[in-house]
């Protein structure tokens, strides 16, 4: 094998390198993007249960104060749609964060 041959193989090896690097960089940004975008989706929907849950309390407190209650029933026509918003929340944190732990594992 002449020299010139040698050298344009080996430049063959770090161009086809070069490229499975580029392809790998490319594959785990988008990963870690990705992993970004569910960390702030999982954030913003705990905003969401936190004010749900306010709303919830504040509810409850005008239902003891403003309307004299001694009780409130989860059935009740003020606290029922509220109760379910914040379930719905709740699933929809729980499936984002094992989707978020199971691209951590991947990596």
């Amino acid at each position: 094998m002449t020299f010139s041959e040698r050298m344009k193989e080996m430049l063959d090896q770090g161009v086809a390198a070069s490229k499975e690097f580029a392809v790998k960089a490319g594959a785990k940004a988008q990963d870690l993007g990705e992993r970004g975008v569910l960390m702030l989706e999982i954030k913003q929907l705990e905003s969401q249960a936190q004010k749900l849950l306010s709303r919830l309390g504040n509810e409850a407190y005008r239902a003891f104060t403003e309307r004299d209650q001694s009780g409130i029933d989860r059935e009740a026509p003020e606290i029922k749609p509220i109760l379910a918003e914040i379930a719905s929340v709740r699933d929809a944190i729980e499936k984002k964060d094992a989707d978020l732990k199971s691209r951590k594992a991947n990596t």
